[in-house]
């Protein structure tokens, strides 16, 4: 008979109680359906996949799942009252002023693209009219879009990263909030409004 020395098992956690009808998904899961769903406007999403790995960013294709509102960097400077680009104060305040919709930053380009939904270039089609003036653009069908992965959320020199990153599938901008935004936007450049 040999000799066999008890060990301790894990520590398992007390038991937490559920709340009736809540479910709660981890940041990770969130992002990896919010890549999928991101993924899925393309024929092939590997091709998506493969996009990411090599260069960091994916062209997807607007107007099918979502479109994207192409908003100038000096109008949104001129609504937050910052000096350059990029800068951890936008994103904060393009977070709280867009109500969380997902927002790219090109800075090479100075843009951001607030993600909408499909909807909206028909939908809104007089407002983004009157937002042409201030170099405001709703992207559609047969766009694409240069989109980074989700673990892009810092600026890198002339680069692409998520300035408000899609906290999960679908979550889409408000179209009024960001309507609001651009009309704040061309009050406080001095642009005439129709």
């Amino acid at each position: 008979m040999t000799d066999r020395t008890i060990r301790p098992g894990p520590v398992v956690p007390s038991r937490v109680e559920p709340v009736s009808g809540v479910l709660v998904h981890s940041s990770a899961d969130r992002r990896l359906a919010a890549e999928h769903w991101l993924l899925s406007t393309l024929p092939e999403p590997k091709q998506g996949l493969r996009q990411w790995r090599t260069t960091g960013v994916a062209m997807l294709p607007l107007g099918t799942l979502f479109s994207a509102i192409r908003l100038p960097g000096r109008l949104v400077l001129a609504v937050i009252g910052a000096h350059s680009l990029p800068s951890a104060e936008i994103d904060t305040v393009l977070e709280e002023a867009l109500g969380g919709a997902p927002v790219i930053c090109d800075l090479r380009h100075h843009r951001y693209y607030v993600l909408m939904p499909a909807s909206v270039p028909t939908s809104w089609r007089e407002a983004v009219d009157d937002w042409r003036v201030v170099d405001v653009d709703a992207l559609g069908r047969g766009t694409l879009l240069g989109v980074p992965k989700l673990s892009r959320t810092e600026p890198l020199p002339l680069d692409t990263y998520w300035s408000v990153p899609m906290e999960s599938a679908a979550a889409l901008g408000a179209p009024l909030t960001v309507a609001r935004f651009i009309a704040a936007a061309r009050h406080l450049m001095g642009a005439e409004q129709p």
